[in-house]
């Protein structure tokens, strides 16, 4: 097995933190702790805890796409395509033990008080809504006339409010309803 390198580690560390307990409820001398580094160490790497909180978003960013990806791989039908994306959220919230959505906490968390993480949480659920919009319209060529804006918004909000309701209850079921919505919408 290959040495985690101290970048690595530091980055594993103060992610799970993060997102475990908050990012204003983690200090710098607990990442450090955890981490069993030296605090030089720290900042040989990162210039500052927001510095740390960007490359976490950016490998939650990464490590999100590079899952949806490897769940869709054998998928090509573009309904299947949108039905895989509510199963992988699914997975997801099962595997945090519903803790919810790594970019919907900073948000929560911090709100428009650090514009550059607002800005890329923003990116990150643009992203998702545009891989959405994509399917639809994939869709929409092979089928019948259906609204692309429409559906794909529909589409978008019931996800993220599935995610946040099966955060809150601490069960899935509400992403097996968002599934049956959704095959209503596309009919």
């Amino acid at each position: 097995m290959k040495k985690e390198k101290v970048r690595e580690r530091i980055i594993r560390v103060a992610s799970d933190l993060f997102y475990k307990q908050g990012y204003n409820s983690t200090g710098i001398n607990q990442i450090i702790a955890e981490a069993d580094i030296a605090i030089g160490s720290l900042y040989n790497h990162f210039s500052s805890k927001n510095d740390l909180l960007q490359a976490y978003l950016a490998k939650e960013e990464l490590e999100w796409f590079e899952g949806l990806e490897k769940s869709l791989s054998k998928v090509s039908d573009p309904a299947e395509k949108l039905l895989s994306l509510i199963d992988y959220r699914k997975k997801l919230q099962q595997s945090s033990k519903f803790a919810g959505c790594h970019f919907i906490k900073i948000i929560s968390e911090m709100g428009e008080s650090n514009p550059s993480v607002a800005g890329f949480a923003k990116m990150h659920k643009a992203r998702q809504k545009d891989l959405i919009r994509t399917w639809v319209e994939e869709y929409k060529r092979n089928h019948h006339a259906i609204e692309t804006n429409w559906v794909t918004n529909h589409i978008f909000l019931l996800i993220e409010g599935a995610v946040v309701t099966s955060t809150i209850d601490r069960q899935n079921e509400s992403f097996d309803e968002v599934k049956k919505i959704v095959h209503g919408l596309l009919s």
